[in-house]
């Protein structure tokens, strides 16, 4: 799966995967306690959460718990957060790919953690882009778990596909192939080689065709974009404006100007 999770500070990204961690530790009446949610994380161990950072400015992160089909476990979720400020302070990442180690992506949650911690699911909806192998298949099991989905899964999936496909995905646990997660709105691609090695390459290589140029520029774009999705029009205008500001008569935009509108997609 391939994503730019990169904005320009750690801050709301740090509060916004800790306090959507802690409404799976604590009901909203009973607040939000950093430090509590942190300790008990801690008492799950196992697994890693692996960050690569390569030269094209792509990212690559490995949800690493094969034994348990890349389950989160608690302290993988407090990696998780470690490895997203770490991104966030990365000034020449533009992009960045979300794997699951030995060709599984993530099955969620260790069970034996999961009636303390929740399940992470929505991490596979909360990327922007989402690729899959040919060979793969997507499914959302809450309904036979006697839950529903946490961490915003749901709302973010009815985002992706529509109401009316998010309900079917998840009163019928359906079990969707590349084809039809392709065909609902899923996922934005198929990836055609299912060999690890081959499928990272691969989506390396889609990705690429996102991230060219300048990192300051491409990651003010995808903060534009975020901002329409999460603030109210007038915030979104204002952050619009805000971010044009730290562009405008920089190094980038002074270098096409010279160039005199000469531009191609190649």
């Amino acid at each position: 799966m391939a994503r730019s999770l990169l904005k320009t500070s750690p801050n709301p990204v740090k509060t916004k995967l800790l306090h959507q961690i802690g409404m799976s530790l604590y009901n909203t009446s009973h607040g939000f306690h950093e430090e509590e949610v942190k300790k008990k994380l801690e008492q799950f161990p196992g697994g890693s959460v692996d960050l690569q950072k390569e030269n094209n400015g792509i990212g690559i992160l490995t949800l690493n718990n094969p034994s348990k089909m890349n389950a989160f476990s608690g302290v993988m979720m407090l990696q998780l957060l470690e490895k997203v400020i770490e991104l966030e302070n990365w000034t020449e990442g533009k992009g960045l790919i979300v794997r699951g180690a030995k060709n599984t992506f993530s099955s969620g949650s260790d069970l034996n953690a999961v009636k303390a911690l929740g399940t992470p699911e929505a991490i596979f909806s909360f990327l922007f882009c989402r690729l899959m192998t040919t060979d793969s298949e997507i499914r959302f099991v809450h309904k036979e778990m006697g839950i529903i989905p946490s961490w915003g899964g749901a709302t973010r999936l009815v985002e992706i596909i529509g109401s009316r496909q998010a309900l079917k995905v998840l009163s019928g646990a359906l079990k969707l192939d590349s084809e039809k997660a392709l065909r609902i709105g899923m996922v934005e691609d198929i990836l055609q080689s299912s060999d690890e090695t081959k499928c990272l390459k691969e989506a390396q290589e889609w990705l690429q065709q996102f991230t060219k140029g300048p990192p300051e520029v491409i990651r003010a774009l995808k903060k534009s974009v975020s901002s329409c999705k999460e603030l109210c029009l007038e915030e979104a205008l204002q952050s619009e404006r805000d971010l044009l500001g730290t562009l405008w008569g920089g190094p980038a935009n002074l270098e096409a100007v010279a160039r005199k509108g000469k531009f191609n997609n190649k």
